[in-house]
C-alpha cells in the first residue's frame, strides 16, 4: 500500500485525521502568505498603530505599527520551521541510536542506553534557559534549534530501540546477515521502513513539543525576540500590555493560531498511532487493510 493510499484512507475514514490535516493546511496557508507581504517583517511603524480589526487590516494592527495578519504570517512561518528543524534533527539522532542500539545489543546497546538514560533525566528547561544567559548576543534561532534537537531525541530513541530488538530475531535479518550485508544495509534497507509510521507519528508530537519550548522561551524573553514568531508576537504584546490597553487583537490572534496548529499536529499524530494498530486499523476501515 502507497503512501497516496495511506492518506487517502485515513481522509476518508478518520475523522481525526481529516480535521487535523485541515487545521494544518489552514496553519501552512497563512503561513505561505508571508513571501506576498508587503511589508519587511522586522520593520515597525509601516502602518498605524493600535487599529482594531477592519476591512483594511483584518486583524488589527500593533502597537509597533505593525499589521497583526501579515506580521503572523511570518511568526506561524519560523515556529512551525522551527518545530520541523527540531523535529527532523532530532528524529535522526533517534532513528541512529534506536537502531544500531537495538540491532547490535551488547556493550554497543549499554553504552547507547546509558547515554540515551542521562538525556532523559536532564531538566531541559532550565537547560535552555541556562543556555541563554550563557549566550545571549549569540543565541540565534537556529542555534536554539539546534539545541533543542540535541536534547530531545531520548524518548523516541528509545521507542525504535524495542522495534529494532524485535527486528533482530525476525527470520529475514538473519538470511541478510548470512547474505554478507553489513550493519549499516541491514539498518536501513531492512529495519528502516519498520520504524518509519512510528517515527512519523512520534514526529508530529515532537514538532509540538517543539513549537511549546520556542512559545515558551519567547514569551518570557529567553530567544530572539527580534524574529518573528508566535512567542515573539505575544512577549511583545505583553511589553505593550495590550491586554491592559485593550488591544486584544495583538494577543488573541497568535494564540488562536497556535492552538489550531497544536491541535491539527495533536490529531494527526494520534490518527497514525491508530492507524499502525492493526486493531483499529480493521475497525475504522470496515476490515480494508
Amino acid at each position: 500500500m502507497n503512501t497516496l493510499t495511506i492518506f487517502r484512507d485515513l481522509f476518508r475514514h478518520n475523522g481525526e485525521f481529516a480535521v487535523g490535516l485541515v487545521l494544518l493546511l489552514v496553519v501552512l496557508a497563512v503561513a505561505a502568505c508571508s513571501f506576498f507581504s508587503p511589508y519587511p517583517p522586522m520593520d515597525v511603524y509601516v502602518v498605524p498603530p493600535d487599529v482594531p480589526p477592519s476591512w483594511e487590516h483584518p486583524l488589527g494592527t500593533t502597537s509597533r505599527g505593525q499589521d497583526v495578519f501579515w506580521q503572523l504570517t511570518f511568526a506561524i512561518r519560523n515556529t512551525l520551521l522551527f518545530g520541523i528543524v527540531v523535529a527532523v534533527l532530532s528524529r535522526i539522532i533517534s532513528l541512529f541510536v534506536g537502531l544500531i542500539s537495538g540491532y547490535k545489543g551488547g556493550w554497543v546497546d549499554r553504552v547507547l542506553m546509558s547515554i540515551n538514560d542521562t538525556f532523559v533525566v536532564i531538566p531541559l528547561f532550565p537547560i535552555l534557559v541556562l543556555f541563554y544567559f550563557i549566550m545571549r548576543d549569540q543565541m540565534t534561532w537556529a542555534l536554539l534549534a539546534v539545541i533543542t534537537a540535541l536534547l530531545g531525541w531520548a524518548y523516541d530513541a528509545r521507542l525504535i530501540r524495542s522495534i529494532a530488538m524485535s527486528l533482530r530475531t525476525r527470520e529475514f535479518t538473519r538470511q541478510a546477515v548470512f547474505s554478507g550485508m553489513g550493519t549499516g544495509k541491514i539498518v536501513l534497507q531492512e529495519h528502516l521502513p519498520f520504524v518509519l509510521p512510528i517515527v512519523f507519528s512520534t514526529t508530529m508530537n515532537n514538532i509540538n513539543w517543539s513549537i511549546g519550548i520556542e512559545v515558551t522561551l519567547s514569551v518570557l524573553g529567553f530567544t530572539d525576540i527580534n524574529t518573528p514568531t508566535i512567542g515573539g508576537m505575544i512577549y511583545w504584546a505583553n511589553q505593550h500590555t495590550a491586554l491592559v490597553s485593550g488591544i486584544w487583537w495583538w494577543v488573541t490572534f497568535p494564540v488562536v493560531f497556535v492552538i489550531m496548529l497544536f491541535i491539527g499536529l495533536f490529531l494527526l499524530a494520534i490518527s497514525m498511532n491508530e492507524y499502525i494498530d492493526p486493531r483499529s486499523r480493521l475497525s475504522r476501515l470496515g476490515g480494508q487493510a
